[in-house]
């Protein structure tokens, strides 16, 4: 089944000390497009992260937000950034000696200094944390994939409908259409016998005309060729490989075989039967921007 290119999924779960949440989103792009945001500490994550992502679709926008908070105090540690704290003491004590500001600072006072206590995470195994955070990532594509293919059976249901449209326009034109020669003839008999004012009619010659009528109007290879069409885009549209772009190229197709059609028929009836066909191709057109 297809797979809409839009989707959202989100898991949590607290692993190895870690908060971990993951967000996974995606919107309509022509081809595949991965960013990944995550804290810079993990930064050697965000390749394998992609990588698994373009397992999972081929085309689109693709976000990925992964936010890690640490639930154990033995994942970091709190610092004194001596040399800073050295600086600022001599400073406060320059203050009290050149200028009578009372030195009354204390701890409280100089742990509202930026920079005096830097907070360090202890040093992990790459491995580990990869084991720990890639299965909250999983559950968000398992919640992400789920959207996509929601989306998708939505998409399904609507092209397919369409599809049963555009057929029975088409089979009205089938039906319809060779009819109208028939109605050519009695009226090129008639006008001929309003001409000729009782003489003899060339049988022949208004056989000739028919048949040349019949000829420029004929859309029998139009309508087979936009049977098989219509044939592919519904079995493509049950596919479950990406098919997107070859829908783009389908409907090309579909719209020429419709608008040769429309140049050939010579009724009002059909006429807006090749309308609404080319309608119903647009609103299809439409949906498949969104088909991965």
């Amino acid at each position: 089944m297809i797979k809409s290119m839009t989707g959202y999924g989100r898991a949590t779960a607290s692993v190895g000390g870690k908060n971990v949440t993951c967000e996974v989103k995606s919107v309509n792009q022509r081809y595949f497009d991965c960013t990944v945001k995550l804290p810079r500490v993990y930064g050697y994550l965000e390749e394998p992260i992609k990588k698994r992502l373009q397992e999972e679709i081929s085309r689109g926008k693709v976000e990925v937000y992964l936010s890690v908070d640490f639930s154990e105090s033995d994942n970091v540690e709190v610092a004194v950034n001596t040399p800073v704290l050295e600086a600022y003491l001599a400073a406060f004590r320059k203050m009290e000696e050149e200028l009578g500001v009372e030195n009354d600072v204390k701890a409280s006072h100089i742990a509202r200094i930026p920079d005096i206590f830097p907070v360090r995470k202890t040093e992990e195994d790459e491995e580990q944390v990869k084991s720990e955070i890639f299965p909250v990532l999983e559950e968000a594509i398992k919640s992400f994939s789920a959207f996509r293919t929601f989306e998708g059976q939505k998409m399904f249901e609507d092209i397919a409908s369409r599809i049963t449209t555009i057929r029975n326009y088409k089979e009205t034109v089938e039906e319809r259409n060779p009819q109208l020669v028939d109605v050519y003839r009695a009226k090129l008999e008639e006008r001929i016998k309003e001409l000729l004012a009782g003489a003899a009619i060339d049988e022949n010659r208004i056989l000739t005309e028919c048949a040349i009528y019949a000829d420029k109007t004929a859309v029998a290879e139009e309508t087979v060729r936009l049977e098989s069409h219509l044939q592919q885009l519904y079995d493509l549209i049950s596919s479950d490989i990406p098919v997107g772009r070859k829908l783009d190229f389908l409907l090309q197709e579909m719209n020429r075989e419709v608008n040769t059609t429309g140049s050939k028929v010579n009724d009002t009836a059909l006429t807006e039967c090749v309308v609404n066909m080319k309608c119903e191709l647009e609103k299809i057109r439409e949906q498949i921007q969104n088909i991965e």
